[in-house]
């Protein structure tokens, strides 16, 4: 049977819980706020791209926001799994809500 992406999240979950120094609270905290972290770097490849930066000109692609973008999601699987273990079955029962609400509208 092949690993899932859920599979691999909480093995990284454990990994981080190993490694870190901090209390469990704290760390449930912080992996929330690393999602802000992350989309900041998401920001700052947008506008890599853009050249919007004079000082740095075009300083990013198109894949680098792509990468970005993975990681925002990624960080945001970890967030989820190191508050509930059920991280798998919260996110597909809010996909299936979001899907079913903009379908029916």
């Amino acid at each position: 049977m092949e690993d899932t992406a859920w599979d691999t999240v909480g093995r990284l979950v454990e990994w981080l819980d190993t490694e870190s120094g901090v209390s469990p609270d704290l760390a449930r905290v912080l992996r929330v706020l690393k999602i802000t972290e992350e989309a900041g770097e998401v920001a700052e490849a947008i506008h890599g791209v853009s050249g919007s930066n004079p000082r740095k000109g075009n300083s990013h692609t198109w894949q680098d926001v792509e990468k970005e973008l993975c990681d925002v999601i990624l960080t945001s699987m970890v967030a989820l799994k190191t508050i509930t273990p059920d991280a798998d079955k919260v996110f597909a029962e809010r996909l299936a809500h979001v899907a079913e609400r903009s379908l029916s509208g």
